[in-house]
């Protein structure tokens, strides 16, 4: 006669299927995620979805340079709040919607962090000053020196990186094209992502941005001729990013590049 399982038993088993069902429903939703826009040249493929489950479909080393962005975990809707600047037309252009979204309220986990190093060869990261625990000793940070001059905001912001080089400076002026053009409140200009291409990736180079925002990176992998795949997890952020790309290069491929 055959045993009866315990209670404890039974509900292991209860629970070992639904983690299995899960896992299942994750893994086909993974694999059937296909770009929500593609560029006209099928060069630079975005997607409106999480960064984590987008890793989890690639093969290690799947790009050669990851050059991301991720929030810092610092609350910047909040001081902009603060400060009672927020609202100012002249200052920020936002989508619809975004200004209430509070995604800068904490930093990616240690896990983004294992899937971003296993997914790609080298590593560009916006704000590693603040993800110091989730990152290894670097010869090479690059500051994005602002020209700040006079006024109470950061003079420079820093990117840890996996390089093996010394350390970069590139200089731009943080108004240098007024933020009437901003669709983001924290919109790095084109030029240093033109600036980062052109000094650290190669011709055939595939490269990864897990958080697109204003797509400044796409439109500067656009200009530079490379792959690009940038994720976007906020659809308003991502609708306008895309209208960006759309508009930017249109007027580019057409007229000239002029990126701002």
């Amino acid at each position: 006669m055959a045993r009866r399982a315990t209670r404890g038993e039974a509900l292991h088993d209860r629970r070992f299927r639904a983690d299995s069902e899960a896992l299942r429903t994750t893994n086909e939703r993974v694999r059937a995620m296909k770009p929500d826009y593609i560029s006209p040249d099928g060069r630079i493929k975005l997607y409106n979805a999480d960064c984590m489950d987008y890793m989890a479909t690639l093969e290690p080393n799947a790009f050669e340079l990851a050059v991301v962005d991720p929030p810092y975990g610092i609350d910047i809707l909040g001081q902009f709040k603060s400060a009672g600047v927020l609202e100012t037309k002249s200052m920020f252009k936002q989508s619809k919607g975004v200004v209430s979204n509070d995604w800068d309220k904490a930093p990616p986990k240690k896990e983004y962090f294992h899937a971003l190093f296993k997914a790609s060869d080298n590593q560009i990261i916006w704000g590693g000053n603040y993800f110091i625990d989730n990152l290894r000793p670097t010869r090479c940070f690059i500051s994005w020196d602002k020209v700040n001059g006079t006024n109470n905001m950061a003079d420079f912001e820093l990117a840890w990186t996996s390089l093996d080089k010394g350390c970069r400076r590139f200089s731009m002026h943080h108004f240098a094209h007024g933020y009437g053009e901003k669709i983001h409140i924290c919109q790095k200009p084109v030029k240093l992502y033109e600036w980062i291409y052109s000094n650290f990736a190669k011709e055939g180079d595939r490269i990864l941005d897990t958080h697109l925002g204003s797509g400044s990176s796409a439109i500067a992998a656009h200009y530079a001729g490379l792959e690009f795949v940038g994720i976007e997890l906020d659809a308003d952020y991502f609708k306008a990013a895309v209208n960006r790309f759309e508009l930017e290069t249109a007027q580019s491929d057409m007229f000239g590049k002029d990126a701002s």
